[in-house]
C-alpha cells in the first residue's frame, strides 16, 4: 500500500532536518538562537505597547463624565458581589426559612424555592475583575500608578 502525501512529506522534512541538524555548524545554531531571541524581544515590546495602549484607554474612561462609560467596571464589580451575597449568604438562608415556613405551613408543600444561580458565566466574571484589581494593588504597591 502506497504511503499518503501527507505522510511521506513529514519523512522528508524530518530527514532534511536532521541532515541539517549534523551538518549545523556552532556558530550557525548561535546565530539562529540570537535571531529567536531577538523575536521573542520585539513580540514583547510590541505585547507592551498594547498594554500600555489599553492602559491609556482604561484610564481616559475612569475619567469620562458619564457614568456609562466610566462607570461599566463598578457596576460589574457590584453585581458580582451582589451575585456572590445571593448565592452563598442570601441563598442558603431563602432555603433554610423556605423549608420553615413550608413546615408551618404558610407555603405549600408543591411550591419550590427560588432557584439557585447558575454559576458559570459569574466565577468566569469573577476571576477575570479579581485578576485585574490584584494586579490594580499589585501596581500600587509597586508605586507604578497614582
Amino acid at each position: 500500500m502506497p504511503l499518503p502525501v501527507l505522510a511521506l512529506g513529514g519523512i522528508v522534512s524530518t530527514v532534511a532536518d536532521l541532515i541539517d541538524n549534523l551538518h549545523t555548524s556552532d556558530k550557525e545554531r548561535l546565530d539562529a538562537e540570537i535571531e529567536l531571541r531577538k523575536l521573542g524581544i520585539e513580540e514583547a515590546r510590541i505585547e507592551a505597547d498594547l498594554i500600555q495602549g489599553q492602559q491609556i484607554i482604561n484610564q481616559a474612561e475612569a475619567q469620562h463624565a458619564s457614568i456609562f462609560v466610566a462607570g461599566w467596571r463598578p457596576a460589574i464589580g457590584w453585581i458580582g458581589a451582589a451575585s456572590l451575597a445571593y448565592q452563598f449568604l442570601l441563598y442558603p438562608l431563602l432555603i433554610w426559612g423556605w423549608s420553615g415556613l413550608q413546615a408551618a405551613g404558610w407555603v405549600p408543600q408543591n411550591l419550590a424555592p427560588p432557584p439557585m444561580l447558575e454559576a458559570d458565566a459569574l466565577w468566569v466574571i469573577l476571576t477575570s475583575m479579581l485578576g485585574i484589581a490584584g494586579m490594580r494593588s499589585f501596581e500600587k504597591v509597586k508605586r507604578v500608578a497614582r
